[in-house]
């Protein structure tokens, strides 16, 4: 062997070693070991059961499925083959084309059209109050800002129990006895403004225009307000302000609000299956869920998944907007001499009827679960009683057949409620550690990372879960539960709730990191890196710089990404409606007994909900300063 070949022999050990001393390097650093591993976990829990999901609207779940695409297509397909023609067979099915229409473009025509509905209410009453709130002398404001966020805080169908206990009569089909409207002034609501599509899409408006308020108002908040001066001082109208400088830096926050208030409501399931006691409006979601429920998963899956693109397409859009208008990013931040819109005499009418809508949505609702919890008959307000809460005994009659199998006694005794309350807490305190945890570090390594292509994938990933429809994300794993290798999974086949409750876990621990990981990352980006830098140089270990330096300083930011999280997990059924029984979380039970009449443990629930979350809530802001607007939506 000569000098040259041995020279030349010599790279190749030397070009490993210098390829594992990168890697020794790259992982050297806490926040690249962070990054790569939630890559590898968001991959596989959320990439991956989509991608399975998508594989199942392919392929025939069972025989009556098989013999259905057989006789339409003339074909000969078996359970368990892959197909194309499952999706036509639901969208144009040609043997029975009513089928179709009835069952698909009908409910998804009038659920584009009840979002569209929602989103307007939902912009038009929160970024008004926003406005007002952030920028005019309007009274009450602490009040008003407190309040108006309750009704998301509370369970979605919270708003639509009081729609009913409100608007209910003896002259309308399915209403279980007399609302307040009727015992107070003796009107009687029509029909379709009790249930159907008109009082769901008002309802889901209602419940997200505290969203808006958040995402427009943390805009107004921040906005420079020289801007505004320096148009003040070149002699422009106020209008002419509002509608040249004010709204076009807001619009951004505006479309954001639009398509993610859209994305919730198309595939709300809760609202419409409680106002449509009348069955006078099937919604996509129903339809999903009745697919799912009466072996026709794959029409399930075919919907879910429609579902999931109309989700893509406005994370799409919403992309292409922000893009599009960078030139509104010139805002940098507080002035810090904000003038205030004068009112003059208006603010006193303003502020009063302000304060009647938000009363009336926000506080209304607790007295009438009150009242409808403590009614003897359902509907009668001249009986009033506490049985309903603290009878030992059934409060109701054996006789009911419709919860034979639940406990009917009261509230405070009842081992149905207690022990699905338990259950619930349960979930929503470990889904909340879970999430609050892997956000604050998702956002650390974010940060660290910011112009890594893995940190924007996982970062992307991270937050792609609040874009899937909570009932296509719930589908994911209820499909999931149906394979061989996920079928531990599979609550019909175990014999305990806690094996729901593990799965419940799961699913909403990837569901509601996107609240958390936003909050840890822009949270993680106001902290500036020479912090860190000044604590490494003193040999600070990276666990004591997180709890002793970086916790501390975003204390409230952090916290709101665990108690984001939590409020979510308390309210939640559309999340958890597939994957658990009728007993397994508090929701679960309130809507049994929702369904089966019995109106005044039903209403009980609610209130024990809804008042649990609102103090947690209230609690937490007032000993740590974290509050839900800190993290939705950055």
């Amino acid at each position: 062997m000569t000098d040259n070949q041995t020279v030349k022999a010599q790279p190749a050990p030397f070009y490993f070693k210098k390829i594992l001393n990168h890697i020794k390097q790259f992982f050297s650093k806490s926040s690249n070991c962070i990054i790569v591993f939630f890559g590898i976990v968001l991959t596989i829990t959320v990439i991956y059961p989509l991608f399975s999901m998508v594989k199942d609207s392919f392929t025939v779940q069972s025989v009556s499925e098989a013999k259905n695409i057989n006789e339409i297509w003339d074909a000969a397909v078996k359970r368990g083959d892959f197909t194309f023609l499952q999706w036509p067979s639901l969208l144009f099915n040609k043997l029975t084309p009513l089928y179709s229409k009835n069952f698909f473009w009908i409910p998804l025509y009038r659920s584009v059209l009840m979002a569209l509905i929602a989103c307007t209410i939902a912009v038009v009453f929160g970024g008004n109050l926003a406005f007002f709130i952030t920028r005019t002398n309007i009274p009450f404001k602490r009040f008003i800002s407190t309040v108006f966020v309750f009704p998301y805080i509370m369970p979605s169908w919270s708003i639509a129990m009081f729609w009913e206990n409100f608007f209910k009569n003896t002259n309308v089909s399915g209403s279980p006895g007399e609302g307040l409207l009727q015992a107070l002034t003796g009107i009687s609501a029509p029909q379709w403004l009790v249930y159907g599509f008109f009082p769901t899409a008002i309802v889901l408006g209602l419940h997200y225009a505290p969203f808006a308020y958040i995402l427009i108002g943390g805009i107004l908040r921040n906005m420079d307000a020289n801007l505004e001066e320096a148009a003040t001082i070149l002699k422009a109208s106020r209008l002419k302000i509002v509608r040249r400088i004010t709204l076009p830096i807001v619009a951004p926050a505006m479309i954001s609000t639009v398509l993610l208030v859209f994305a919730s409501s198309i595939s709300s399931y809760t609202v419409p299956q409680f106002l449509n006691k009348d069955g006078s409006f099937n919604s996509i979601s129903i339809t999903l869920r009745s697919a799912l429920m009466t072996g026709k998963k794959g029409e399930g899956y075919v919907i879910a998944t429609i579902l999931l693109i109309f989700s893509v397409l406005i994370l799409t859009l919403n992309n292409w907007f922000t893009k599009s208008r960078r030139s509104f990013t010139t805002v940098s931040g507080k002035s810090g001499q904000i003038t205030k819109i004068d009112l003059k005499k208006a603010k006193w009418p303003i502020a009063v009827t302000t304060l009647v809508i938000v009363t009336f949505f926000a506080v209304i609702p607790l007295l009438s679960f009150v009242l409808e919890s403590l009614e003897e008959t359902a509907g009668d307000f001249s009986s009033i009683t506490l049985k309903y809460w603290i009878s030992p005994t059934p409060a109701i009659d054996d006789a009911f057949v419709g919860a034979r199998d639940y406990s009917l006694n009261g509230i405070f005794h009842n081992s149905t409620i207690l022990h699905s309350f338990g259950r619930t807490i349960i979930v929503a305190v470990i889904v909340s550690f879970i999430c609050g945890t892997c956000g604050i570090l998702i956002g650390y390594a974010v940060s660290k990372n910011r112009r890594s292509r893995l940190a924007n994938y996982v970062s992307s990933l991270a937050f792609l879960p609040y874009l899937i429809p909570a009932l296509s994300f719930s589908t994911i794993f209820f499909s999931l539960s149906k394979t061989n290798a996920f079928h531990f999974l599979d609550v019909a086949t175990t014999l305990s709730e806690w094996s729901a409750v593990a799965l419940c876990i799961i699913v909403g621990g990837i569901k509601f990191l996107p609240f958390a990981s936003r909050s840890g990352t822009n949270a993680m980006l106001q902290v500036s890196g020479e912090i860190e830098e000044a604590a490494i140089i003193t040999g600070c270990p990276w666990g004591k710089r997180m709890t002793k330096i970086l916790f501390p300083i975003q204390k409230s930011s952090f916290i709101s990404g665990y108690l984001l999280p939590f409020i979510s997990c308390m309210r939640e059924y559309t999340l958890f409606a597939l994957i658990t029984s009728s007993v397994t979380l508090s929701t679960n039970v309130l809507e049994y007994y929702t369904r089966n009449g019995v109106d005044q443990l039903a209403n009980g629930i609610n209130l024990l909900l809804v008042v649990f979350v609102i103090v947690i809530n209230l609690s937490i802001n007032k000993f740590t300063g974290a509050s839900i607007d800190k993290g939705i939506g950055g």
